[in-house]
């Protein structure tokens, strides 16, 4: 590891002493300052509110705007907490576990686990808690800053899942590992690349959704579920949810099966609305108009 990132690494392990209810109050100031210096992700965020919440008048839809970027600053100091403090501290921070059975039952069943885990909450947490229970690979993309893996796989620990690239060997690794009853874990929100996805309607607005979860559900039968790690209040810790996959996720039909998906994030989304990833461009893609450019600047 080079020393600056190790450095870095101190740095995690110092900060993480800190308490999780100073840290948040840390990261939602942190966002609330972002609103009102404005920009790229505070107008990001605003079009995508629009789009979620049609129906909401200016004055809450600012409320929920300022109360989203709080949660988006939280969701960047608290990884403090979960990467420098280490798993076992981390796994003590979740309070409770909703839908748990459906996870059990899933792995009893061998038929194999695709986790689907949208932008929501504390995904980190929420991949300590799963690799506790039992090996799994995630699919990825590798940071652009290649330096950062050796630190993502300290601090990630033994708890740390198989990190499998999304491309042509990575999928097959994903196959392999469902055809033999093993659980892997996908980001469904993720908007694929141009020419690899399937149009499908996400809060009322179409957009490129992936095809890969679909189709890995569809050739090995495996068990779909979605997961999120909810942010207590006030830093009280977490609540992890497991919620059954929308019939029709696994249909030969994208259409359908992307339809489905998309619903799937949405129920999530609907339990912590406010900790979803907003400022994520999910509506963008070549031949489509993009909200984001049209959209005035925010003040």
């Amino acid at each position: 590891m080079r020393a600056d990132i190790y450095l870095l690494y101190l740095l995690l392990r110092l900060l993480a002493l800190l308490p999780l209810r100073v840290l948040h109050a840390l990261g939602a100031g942190m966002g609330r300052l972002l609103r009102w210096q404005g920009g790229g992700s505070v107008r990001n965020t605003a079009v995508n509110l629009a789009i979620a919440r049609p129906g909401l008048d200016g004055a809450a839809r600012g409320a929920l705007l300022d109360e989203a970027m709080a949660e988006g600053g939280k969701s960047v100091s608290e990884i403090v907490k979960i990467w420098g403090g280490g798993a076992e501290r981390a796994l003590a921070l979740v309070r409770e576990v909703r839908g748990g059975e459906l996870f059990d039952a899933a792995l009893a069943s061998g038929k194999g686990v695709i986790v689907a885990a949208p932008h929501l909450g504390c995904w980190e947490l929420l991949n300590y808690w799963l690799c506790s229970r039992t090996p799994m690979a995630i699919l990825y993309r590798p940071p652009r800053l290649a330096a950062i893996e050796p630190l993502l796989r300290k601090v990630r620990g033994a708890l740390s899942p198989e990190q499998v690239r999304a491309e042509g060997a990575g999928v097959r690794t994903l196959y392999k590992r469902l055809a033999a009853g093993g659980t892997v874990g996908i980001l469904p929100d993720q908007k694929p690349r141009e020419g690899e996805g399937q149009f499908a309607p996400f809060f009322g607005r179409e957009a490129l959704t992936m095809v890969l979860l679909p189709r890995l559900a569809a050739r090995t039968g495996a068990t779909v579920l979605f997961a999120f790690a909810e942010r207590l209040p006030r830093g009280a810790g977490y609540r992890i949810h497991f919620l059954p996959a929308p019939e029709g996720v696994a249909d030969e039909a994208l259409q359908t099966a992307c339809t489905a998906l998309n619903r799937g994030v949405e129920a999530c989304v609907e339990r912590a609305f406010p900790q979803y990833q907003w400022h994520y461009k999910r509506y963008t893609a070549s031949g489509r108009a993009n909200p984001y450019k049209q959209a005035p600047p925010v003040s």
